[in-house]
């Protein structure tokens, strides 16, 4: 049998060093948070407008479409452009 093998470190265990202090990085994280929410909310209002053209093209679409989707696809139109002016409305306050 061959001998039980250890790994031993010669390394000096100590604090790590302070590169910056809890509540400055806190602010940090917190900033880089709210940058990331920023462009995910834009995200959201570009898919939404996204989703209002294409609403109105079928809407607008004729006999092609049926009858009940036009009418939806209308009314999602109209309620996307309300809520996108919600939305933005909202993040410009903050």
């Amino acid at each position: 049998m061959s001998p039980s093998l250890s790994v031993v470190s010669d390394n000096k265990v100590g604090a790590l060093p302070r590169s910056e202090a809890l509540s400055t990085r806190v602010r940090r994280l917190q900033a880089e948070a709210k940058g990331l929410a920023r462009e995910h909310i834009a995200a959201l209002v570009a898919a939404l407008h996204e989703a209002e053209a294409l609403s109105a093209e079928i809407a607008e679409g004729g006999e092609a479409y049926p009858a009940g989707i036009r009418d939806i696809a209308r009314r999602l139109a109209e309620e996307v452009e309300s809520k996108v002016a919600t939305i933005e409305a909202i993040n410009a306050r903050n």
